[in-house]
């Protein structure tokens, strides 16, 4: 293991599969330097696609379309189910996956261009499908802002899911798209334990800037609800009574959940981290998310690799169940105009 920065998530860099030859070291004393060297800073790559709307077929997603304005995410979720995608670019699921962040500065150009095509037919677009759309470099290129102006000058429907309070700062534009119901908001919450959160996904808004989020946006007239994501075994799921009641006190409306899946590298990049973190819970963790997903840590079943099955699986489902039944009993999100 090499030098872990502070607001790194992963602690290794496996090797992508996608390539021919691998850099190693085989001597450890040897003079040499070493052939993966940590990067602290946050390299930029710059693309310019010829489309940026994607179309999901996945059954297991409620949008059809979707826009990933970024790949990689500095956030450094040791989980995330996007960091396999990172392979496809020739970079790790590891630690590249936070620090080498690939920018499409051309996004809003290309939805304007979409949305003027005789074939549009106005359906929902999901901002962030893959890496989260309000990432600490949304700042500067202020892509996502971009793209909602225009959602809103074309009103076409919009959904975002983050894991970043930074989503207020667009409240100008989600409020007028949500005056024509046009803009539905999740906020990701994986722990209220502060200390679990900055070594699970280190450079996230902490749970209380979430729940402030929820209120400001509730409070703007902007639908927001909740994604706990992932639900971990023997990590977090204790306490999924206590997210989704301090969720509903917010004014979230709903709640909606994943099991952990852990596919290719990222089994790897996670029971890396977990043996490094939690070395006392490592194999009970890894068993348990083993027996919700056919006893292997990655899960390609449509319906399954979202929420798992078996026991260990039926009990989350009713633990979510109950809190919701209790805390938003009557809670939904308004349909789409």
């Amino acid at each position: 293991m090499g030098q872990q920065f502070k607001g790194q998530g992963a602690i290794s860099n496996p090797h992508n599969p996608f390539l021919k030859r691998e850099l190693v070291m085989e001597h450890m004393e040897g003079i040499d330097e070493s052939p993966d060297p940590e990067v602290s800073e946050v390299q930029i790559f710059k693309e310019h696609p010829k489309k940026i709307v994607n179309k999901i077929d996945s059954p297991d997603l409620r949008l059809t379309h979707t826009i990933n304005p970024y790949q990689g995410c500095e956030h450094g979720c040791v989980y995330c189910y996007a960091r396999e995608s990172h392979e496809y670019w020739g970079f790790s699921a590891g630690t590249d996956f936070e620090r080498k962040i690939v920018v499409k500065e051309n996004a809003s150009e290309l939805l304007e261009q979409t949305f003027l095509k005789k074939s549009w037919q106005a359906v929902p677009i999901s901002i962030a499908g893959n890496t989260d759309c309000y990432q600490p470099i949304e700042r500067k290129y202020k892509l996502t802002r971009r793209l909602l102006a225009v959602c809103l000058k074309y009103q076409n429907p919009v959904g975002l899911i983050t894991k970043n309070s930074m989503v207020t700062r667009d409240i100008d534009l989600l409020q007028e798209l949500a005056g024509n119901n046009l803009a539905h908001v999740y906020l990701s919450i994986t722990s209220l334990d502060e200390a679990l959160r900055r070594k699970l996904e280190p450079r996230t808004a902490t749970a209380t800037q979430k729940l402030k989020a929820i209120e400001k946006l509730t409070a703007a007239g902007i639908p927001v609800s909740i994604m706990l994501a992932p639900i971990i075994p023997a990590m977090n799921t204790h306490e999924i009574p206590a997210i989704i009641k301090a969720a509903a006190s917010a004014g979230a409306r709903t709640v909606g959940y994943t099991i952990v899946r852990l596919n290719g590298s990222i089994g790897q990049v996670f029971e890396s981290w977990l043996r490094e973190h939690f070395p006392d819970r490592a194999n009970k963790v890894l068993s348990q998310i083993k027996a919700m997903h056919g006893g292997e840590l990655q899960d390609k079943q449509w319906g399954r690799r979202i929420k798992g099955e078996g026991p260990y699986a039926q009990i989350i489902e009713q633990m979510v169940a109950s809190a919701r039944a209790q805390y938003m009993p009557n809670g939904t999100m308004p349909p789409y105009n």
